[in-house]
């Protein structure tokens, strides 16, 4: 039986990151794509805490990018989740009924419009699992100065979810999501590019995990995100360092701090490595509770649960913990002829309560351990 599961993430706002990205040194481009590519990919990711493995999950997809006519481009995913584990520590029930076993299949599709300073593109996604099903719509559009070396870009999403949970804590659930997005990206030198973007998303409905224990959130809530990234090409190397800084903070009063680096070096021969670092701290919402229980009933219930009873907010998850974490990862392509390119990822992530930055960190819950492994395909027409 399925008693805890990891979220699926917003389609709407994810459909907006996906619309300003800064993969390389180079403006944002405003001409269709030359040539089509397909890839496929495999990623297996796993996590654990100490004595207990959690989540693992394998997830094969494929990606298609086409040129089509003279102006326009399309480009979609096609995506299979098996996941399997068991819930995490603290504050969730581990019991011989503690395991879940659940499918997602996630689809989305792109179609751009390429003008002479800017772009024009309409997307859609759609995500289900066992016992959610999420679909969502976007627009975004990009504008370039005479010169190229400013790009703005804007943007719109909206999604709607639908929540029924096996064990029927709740039935036909809903979940409604709108999105914003507005960023610049400049050239600043030849070889330095920057990017500024702000989201801003507004949820309505039902937010609460119906698998675990005390969970019951606000049925609304404000996210606010600012990412700043800067590229920059070293001649002395040939490679391109990667760095961005990402400020949130949401209606729950989470603040999170994430600082990433990645550096491109080419080795020749149609070689190259990536590695990268990741640092991350967030604060614990104002209803999260750690795993101190209430004085007059005892565990599992929270503090104060006695006076208030079971309407007051409160939520186990250690998702909405204080914690901090460290990725760690090394990329690796290579190019074979003009036309394929293979390539190999790995990543290793640690997460703990006392690692959090600027305040203290939610004490009681355990190290979290993950690694993820991921091989790709693409050939190029």
């Amino acid at each position: 039986m399925t008693t805890s599961k990891q979220p699926p993430q917003d389609l709407g706002a994810s459909l907006l990151a996906a619309a300003l990205l800064l993969p390389g040194v180079q403006a944002m481009a405003d001409e269709p794509p030359q040539n089509g590519s397909i890839s496929l990919r495999y990623l297996d990711y796993a996590d654990r805490q100490s004595g207990l493995d959690r989540i693992h999950s394998h997830s094969p997809s494929i990606a298609v990018t086409a040129p089509v006519a003279s102006d326009w481009s399309i480009e979609g995913t096609l995506t299979a989740d098996d996941v399997s584990g068991a819930s995490p520590r603290y504050h969730t029930a581990i019991s011989g009924a503690s395991h879940m076993q659940d499918e997602r299949k996630a689809g989305d599709v792109a179609v751009t419009r390429y003008f002479r300073r800017g772009t024009l593109t309409a997307g859609a996604a759609y995500s289900t699992e066992h016992d959610y099903v999420s679909r969502a719509l976007s627009l975004n559009g990009t504008l370039s100065s005479e010169d190229n070396n400013t790009t703005w870009a804007f943007g719109l999403a909206g999604s709607r979810d639908r929540i029924d949970p096996v064990n029927h804590v709740v039935v036909d659930e809903h979940r409604r999501t709108v999105s914003v997005l507005a960023g610049v990206t400049q050239v600043l030198t030849p070889n330095d590019i920057g990017q500024l973007t702000f989201t801003r998303t507004n949820g309505d409905g039902y937010f609460s995990d119906p698998y675990k224990l005390f969970d019951n959130r606000p049925r609304s809530r404000r996210q606010n995100t600012v990412l700043l990234r800067w590229n920059h090409y070293v001649d002395s190397t040939g490679g391109t360092t990667r760095l961005s800084y990402r400020y949130y903070s949401d209606s729950y009063r989470i603040r999170a701090h994430t600082l990433s680096g990645e550096y491109v070096q080419p080795l020749g021969g149609g070689w190259s490595v990536v590695p990268e670092l990741r640092l991350y701290s967030q604060s614990a919402a104002y209803f999260y509770y750690d795993p101190v229980y209430d004085g007059t009933l005892g565990p599992p219930f929270p503090p104060g649960f006695a006076a208030a009873g079971p309407s007051r907010l409160s939520s186990p998850d250690q998702r909405l913990s204080g914690f901090g974490a460290v990725t760690v990862g090394l990329k690796v392509v290579r190019d074979i002829g003009k036309l394929w390119t293979v390539d190999v990822k790995v990543e290793g992530y640690e997460q703990r309560g006392s690692w959090r930055l600027f305040h203290g960190g939610s004490p009681g819950l355990a190290p979290l351990r993950a690694r993820m492994f991921q091989v790709g395909l693409t050939r190029r027409w």
